[in-house]
């Protein structure tokens, strides 16, 4: 039985190109197996979108599976279908045989093929058709079916509006509901952020009436920390430094650092954001050296300083106005000078 509101249905029936979505369904009908793939690094967007389609797909009659770059960090390993996923860091050749007998590919969460990682020559390889559904900006995916909404919050939620369109939310269980949940409440910061369109609620709504805890789905993702984990981010928020008067910070960890509190994936999930608690803080930068040559940045910002702009322009990323990301080939020193030289050029950005 649906749920949701007479406004939710007539909003949400012509966002999404009808032509798209029947485009779509047929595809579905007509595929035997079908992969589903996100970027590397997933996140709750990428993580929550993939295992609710998965899910729908299946109770669909499909032979549907779930293929990424690297695995899901512990903090999301709660989610329903996540341990059924199939990584290329522990399955390498189950990986890459479900991507060569695939009929279909869905892309979720991304906008450019590079961002599976080392998948990424196993997809370009591939036959089957592919369907993108993402709300980053200009992408460059080659495919059959582009569903691509950049002003929606979330994969998560765009997810969800498609699926309502198509005909197939009756198919989300509580379990698939709280992976869309989840997906749209960390691409928001629990919803402090990206959020205002009221019609987020509308999905919640619906989501709430299918049977998810939010208040628990909340401690499961955000109350998980372990001792090293609050060590780690209590070091690295001590050491943080405050430039341009006190309106960008900048957190470091070095390999050697991250090696001395025994890091693990996950661990500093959201330390980027503490220094936005800071009224005068309006850029955030975290720099991480994950191997000797690799620096991961991650950036957030308030208001309208775009640091998708500086992440794309100057580390090989992109992302949204207030949460993105890139890289950096080199090592931490070299990384951290490269961006003292380039931070001057975005000043007159800061309000």
């Amino acid at each position: 039985m649906e749920t949701t509101p007479r406004q939710h249905r007539n909003r949400f029936n012509t966002l999404i190109d009808p032509a798209a979505v029947e485009r779509v369904k047929q595809l579905v009908l007509c595929a035997g197996k079908i992969v589903i793939t996100c970027h590397v690094s997933p996140d709750g967007d990428a993580l929550g979108s993939s295992t609710a389609l998965c899910s729908v797909l299946r109770s669909l009659g499909k032979d549907a599976t779930v293929v990424t770059a690297d695995c899901a960090p512990k903090a999301l390993q709660f989610m329903p279908g996540v341990r059924d996923i199939v990584t290329a860091t522990r399955q390498p050749d189950r990986a890459a045989e479900l991507i060569a007998e695939a009929d279909l590919v869905f892309c979720l969460d991304f906008n450019d093929l590079k961002r599976v990682d080392r998948l990424t020559p196993n997809f370009e390889q591939s036959r089957a058709r592919r369907v993108v559904i993402d709300h980053h900006l200009a992408p460059v995916i080659d495919c059959d079916v582009l569903i691509s909404r950049p002003e929606v919050s979330s994969t998560s939620a765009l997810l969800y509006i498609f699926l309502w369109q198509a005909g197939w939310a009756r198919k989300l269980g509580r379990a698939s509901a709280a992976c869309i949940y989840t997906g749209m409440m960390t691409d928001t910061g629990n919803f402090s952020y990206n959020s205002n369109d009221p019609d987020l609620y509308l999905i919640i709504h619906d989501l709430l009436r299918r049977g998810i805890d939010k208040d628990n789905l909340y401690k499961l993702v955000h109350n998980n920390a372990t001792q090293g984990s609050i060590r780690i981010n209590g070091y690295a928020q001590y050491r943080t430094q405050y430039l341009c008067g006190g309106r960008v910070a900048l957190i470091m960890l070095s390999g050697e650092e991250l090696r001395e509190f025994e890091y693990s994936k996950g661990d500093t999930e959201g330390l980027v954001n503490v220094p936005l608690t800071i009224p005068e803080v309006q850029w955030s930068i975290y720099l991480r050296e994950d191997a000797k040559d690799l620096v991961k940045v991650s950036m957030r910002s308030k208001g309208a300083f775009p640091v998708n702009l500086v992440c794309e322009e100057q580390f090989g990323g992109g992302g949204h106005v207030n949460a993105a990301g890139g890289e950096y080939h080199g090592t931490l020193p070299q990384a951290i000078d490269y961006l003292l030289q380039a931070i001057p050029g975005y000043e007159n950005l800061l309000e």
